[in-house]
């Protein structure tokens, strides 16, 4: 019964949010409409884009590399840390916590 009590004193009702709180959660990110092996590993950086047509030729499809372990990967030749990072963001993509970002686009 006690803890009924404390929980019900902290409690936040959002009409005593600040009046800019609820702006920063509205702005969405222009995200890529399709996703595949050389923009998702063009959006990871650091030299891993380097592997995307040996990637594209061995797996094929941006699901299979989604799903794909680190010994298969070790298999063709992809150096430890571009396994680490092909392996963490595609975990994080299928949690759905990151996305490749799009292309701004420039105006002429």
């Amino acid at each position: 019964m006690a803890w009924r009590q404390l929980s019900t004193k902290f409690v936040v009702a959002p009409s005593n949010l600040p009046s800019g709180f609820a702006s920063f959660s509205s702005k969405s990110s222009p995200y890529l409409v399709k996703v595949g092996i050389p923009e998702f590993l063009k959006a990871v950086g650091n030299g891993v884009e380097t592997h995307v047509q040996k990637l594209e030729t061995e797996i094929g499809d941006f699901h299979k590399l989604l799903v794909t372990r680190t010994f298969k990967l070790k298999n063709f030749d992809i150096p430890c840390k571009h396994r680490k990072l092909i392996l963490k963001y595609a975990h994080k993509y299928r949690l759905g916590l990151w996305r490749p970002r799009a292309e701004p686009v420039k105006k002429a």
